[in-house]
């Protein structure tokens, strides 16, 4: 258990897998939001999440989870909204302007669908030694980041000229793209972007394994 702040309340626990881009996208929040939290590292290939006792936590027996003063939330991208409507001080990330709304969840859609196929698949492969389909999960990677290059010329965020959750979202897995054989080097509009996110105060890097693109 590793605590990154000093605690001035009882802490957020953040139960994860130290190198799964889902924890890591709540472990940046918490970071940038500065609040103070703990990580609980499973042992997840001795089945830790699938046990009696963190099921009652994450009822599908997935990582990322939070505990925040005896309340239980799973799932990353719920986690996110929670952190942000719970403890931020402007709207900064969750716009409340609907269109600027609509435009964030659209990514958070993204993250769940075409990142979660891409980039995070491939490197399931590599990492994992997931049973998917690595090159199908490479192409679908390259066809995301051709529509985000040509997105990320025209502006400095995902949703805007200001970070947001949708850059939250969407930083693990394609800052690590390279883990599952996915080169950035076509795409030196993403890269600009990823430094931006990386350049932020209190930022927090995820656990790097070694690159094969």
């Amino acid at each position: 258990m590793n605590s990154r702040f000093a605690a001035t309340s009882a802490p957020i626990r953040l139960f994860r897998n130290p190198k799964s881009g889902h924890c890591h996208r709540v472990e940046l929040m918490l970071a940038l939001l500065e609040l103070p939290y703990v990580t609980v590292d499973l042992d997840m290939a001795n089945g830790t999440h699938k046990s009696p006792e963190y099921l009652k936590i994450s009822p599908l027996g997935q990582v990322p989870a939070i505990e925040d003063n005896g309340d239980f939330l799973s799932d990353s991208n719920a986690i996110l909204i929670y952190l942000v409507r719970r403890y931020a001080t402007d709207d900064r990330w969750l716009p409340s302007e609907p269109l600027a709304a609509a435009e964030v969840q659209r990514w958070l859609s993204i993250a769940a669908g075409e990142i979660a196929a891409g980039p995070c698949s491939a490197r399931l492969v590599t990492l994992f030694g997931a049973s998917l389909d690595h090159e199908q999960a490479i192409a679908r990677a390259h066809a995301l980041f051709v529509v985000m290059q040509h997105h990320l010329e025209q502006r400095s965020y995902l949703a805007g000229s200001s970070i947001t959750l949708a850059d939250i979202a969407g930083y693990s897995y394609i800052a690590h793209a390279p883990e599952g054989g996915v080169s950035l080097a076509p795409y030196p509009s993403i890269v600009a972007w990823l430094a931006r996110i990386e350049a932020q105060p209190h930022f927090v890097g995820m656990a790097r394994s070694p690159a094969l693109a």
